[in-house]
């Protein structure tokens, strides 16, 4: 059962299961909202630190890469220093010794050159390699990390939905349950207390019956006095009291047949005509208003009926009482009503009115009869001839010629 509930400040009308799902759903769709950023911003700060590691680690190859190639050219450099020194020492001997071993030195230094300039080249060939190895190991980690995010953005999206999924159902549940928390709530407050509703049905019975008969007195009965819940003293259009109806207002989800015991009692002290016992469960063997036991019993909606049933017979059995206990006041008013001008005058214009259709009758009488003497002289002179035909056929053929041409003549008269 909807409940429509007015703002007072606005006086908008909204319904609060509508207001109370549409709270709901914004809640969820902002709580959904903030941990989807605080996810996004998870997943960002995330990338940011494994891309720093990975910058770190690229640092650090680069500086074992520097570390190695320096260790190298220092390796080379002492090499070159110790074969220079040699050489140095060599020249000096040879220098001391002669001459002659200059050219030879000169071939050997030459050859250091050329094996110092292939080492160098050696050394940067190993540098490309060393550089190219650490670019391929970088662009595989590079893959292999972009492959993992992507795994790990794949769980967390599954999971997320997941999470959606469980976290709508859960929505979905506790919109259910407080969709059935406002509707036992509402059938409660609707419901009520037993004595606030019949005090409700009390006071609506006794608005409709004032309202419906504004001529008759409708007496409330107060709380905690013994007898009906309300009264109802009839009376006619000249003011006077011809009757009482009680009234026992239930509403309650069984009929106790108790209840026309308790109101038969009242009848008797309060000296009612008639007891209307006004329901919302009626009795098993009742599907509409009816008489049980001497007490009407009737529903809310069907008690105008019965009330105005009731009324009308009520001021009919006063009227007859009140005809008998005038009876000789009556005959003389009768009296002086039949020899009174106004009698005489209605029944000469009732006399006036049968002479009138008695003349007219007349006269339909002589004219319906001058019409019957016309059409019987009509027939006579038929007859008459017919008869001449006969007499004439049977004198020239004989008597022995019996003619029937027409039939009895008596069937031919109108009596």
């Amino acid at each position: 059962m909807s409940t429509t509930i007015i703002c007072p400040n606005c006086k908008t009308q909204f319904e609060p299961e509508a207001a109370l799902a549409q709270s709901i759903t914004d809640q969820l769709k902002k709580e959904y909202n903030q941990k989807w950023v605080e996810k996004e911003r998870q997943k960002d700060e995330q990338f940011r630190l494994k891309e720093q590691q990975w910058q770190q680690q690229q640092m650090e190859l680069t500086r074992k890469a520097e570390e190695e190639k320096k260790a190298i050219e220092k390796e080379l450099r002492a090499e070159l220093q110790k074969a220079v020194g040699n050489e140095y020492e060599n020249k000096v001997k040879l220098l001391e010794e002669a001459n002659k071993t200059n050219e030879a030195k000169l071939t050997l230094a030459r050859e250091k050159e050329l094996e110092f300039l292939k080492k160098m080249q050696e050394v940067q060939t190993k540098e490309q390699e060393l550089e190219l190895k650490l670019q391929r190991q970088l662009t595989e980690e590079r893959a292999k990390l972009s492959e993992i995010i992507k795994k790990e953005e794949e769980e967390k999206n599954k999971l997320r939905d997941t999470e959606y999924e469980m976290k709508l159902k859960e929505r979905e549940k506790q919109l259910d349950d407080q969709r059935k928390l406002i509707e036992e709530m509402k059938r409660k407050s609707e419901q009520g207390s037993m004595q606030l509703q019949g005090e409700v049905q009390e006071l609506a019975l006794e608005q409709l019956l004032k309202h419906t008969f504004p001529i008759d007195i409708i007496s409330e009965v107060g709380k905690g006095v013994r007898g009906a819940d309300c009264i109802q003293t009839v009376r006619n259009n000249y003011g006077q009291e011809c009757g009482k109806i009680i009234f026992e207002s239930k509403r309650t989800k069984d009929f106790s047949d108790d209840w026309i015991e308790k109101l038969k009692a009242d009848m008797r002290v309060l000296g009612a005509d008639v007891a209307v016992i006004v329901t919302l469960a009626m009795p098993k063997d009742m599907t509409s208003f009816g008489e049980k036991n001497g007490i009407w019993i009737c529903t809310f909606s069907e008690v105008k009926a019965v009330v105005y049933v009731l009324r009308d017979l009520i001021q009919k059995v006063y009227n007859a009482s009140k005809s008998q206990e005038n009876k000789g006041d009556k005959m003389t008013l009768l009296y002086h009503y039949l020899i009174s001008g106004e009698f005489s005058e209605q029944w000469k214009a009732i006399s006036e009115g049968f002479m009138s259709m008695k003349m007219s009758i007349h006269k339909e009488r002589e004219q319906m009869e001058k019409l019957w003497k016309a059409r019987e002289k009509q027939l006579e002179k038929v007859l008459l001839n017919a008869t001449h035909i006969k007499g004439s056929i049977e004198g020239i053929a004989g008597m022995d010629v019996n003619l029937n041409l027409l039939p009895e003549e008596n069937n031919f008269l109108i009596e």
